[in-house]
């Protein structure tokens, strides 16, 4: 069975992150979303990967390559105009040919490894499957109402839902999805939607069942959901002692357990509080780094604090009043300080951005 990643998507929710990095390169816990998804793939033995991309100029073919790296066999399909799930999953159709095939979005995390789904549902008499996850405002997604083990209605957006059960963005299908995906017609937004090519295969009493997911799951599109995620991958980080090799930890530095250190790092005379990820050449010198913190590689973290962010790397902060809380700051952004004293501050920065307080 083979799978297909959707990434094609132009990330307006996260920009200005986005003008310069596709979403699913976006790190949480200094890994990209879409490696997120490929892992839980990987994991059921799906190997063989199509990825969906607006161009083959994309960042996502060049920084994944053919997924060697990854233990993975990627494709690359592209979707020029972004016209819909339903058109980008009907691009897929020579790459899948004839088998069942699993449909991921790149930009979701999961909690859940959905082995018994992946797995069990080549076997299964099943048109479809569909991951649902509970939400408490399910007027915002795509919604599954369902009878017994089968899912009776899909809608996208109800005003009035018929449950909080949300499509959580993985799928299972079989050929029958492309005949039902040229049936569909463009909904308002001039878009082929896959809820509405799932809607047509129950119409004709193919079977679609539901998967519940256990656990958490986040739809990691806006600045917020990306620092949220980032918390929710850390706090699953397992146990580890504190890391006292000499030539990582220097100074009065104090280093807590659940934090791991990448190749080079230094932490010089500062104070860090997993779970914490601090990537490879990374400097922390004279500053404070607190939970759900990830620092990407080669990074300087200086007279600054920070907590609960994502910086991305070749980062420079320095000498920042106060602390910095819940940012996202992209590739070779610099923050530092000139003069002021502000009680605390908070970044969306883009890739190349320079901020000065």
């Amino acid at each position: 069975m083979k799978a297909v990643i959707l990434a094609a998507g132009q990330g307006t929710r996260l920009r200005p992150v986005t003008l310069t990095m596709p979403k699913p390169l976006v790190p949480v816990a200094n890994k990209s979303l879409i490696a997120y998804a490929i892992d839980v793939l990987k994991r059921a033995d799906l190997k063989n990967i199509g990825i969906v991309v607006h161009t083959m100029d994309s960042p996502i073919v060049t920084e994944l390559g053919d997924g060697a790296k990854m233990g993975v066999h990627l494709q690359y399909i592209v979707q020029e105009q972004q016209k819909g799930l339903a058109h980008a999953v009907s691009l897929c159709r020579d790459f899948v040919g004839s088998e069942p095939f699993c449909v991921f979005l790149g930009d979701n995390i999961f909690q859940d490894k959905m082995e018994t789904l992946l797995r069990g549902f080549e076997a299964s008499l099943s048109a479809a499957a569909v991951a649902l996850g509970e939400v408490s405002d399910p007027t915002r997604f795509g919604i599954a109402e369902l009878d017994g083990r089968r899912i009776k209605r899909v809608v996208e957006k109800p005003q009035i839902p018929p449950s909080n059960l949300a499509i959580a963005g993985v799928y299972l299908f079989r050929s029958s999805i492309f005949d039902a995906i040229e049936q569909i017609k463009p909904s308002k937004r001039n878009e082929l939607e896959i809820t509405d090519a799932i809607q047509h295969l129950i119409t004709h009493d193919l079977e679609v069942r539901p998967y519940i997911l256990e656990g958490w799951w986040i739809d990691a599109g806006k600045p917020d959901a990306i620092i949220q995620a980032n918390q929710l991958v850390m706090g699953d980080m397992p146990y580890s002692p504190a890391p006292e090799d000499p030539n990582k930890v220097m100074g009065k530095s104090q280093v807590s357990n659940r934090v791991i250190l990448g190749e080079n790092a230094q932490i010089i005379d500062s104070v860090i509080r997993g779970p914490v990820i601090i990537g490879d050449n990374t400097v922390v010198r004279n500053s404070y780094v607190g939970p759900y913190t990830a620092l990407g590689d080669n990074v300087l973290l200086e007279n600054s604090e920070i907590e609960a962010s994502i910086v991305m790397k070749n980062c420079v902060i320095r000498n920042i009043p106060g602390r910095i809380d819940s940012s996202l700051l992209a590739d070779n952004s610099q923050v530092s300080a000139a003069g002021h004293v502000p009680a605390a501050h908070r970044f969306i920065l883009a890739e190349n951005s320079y901020v000065q307080l």
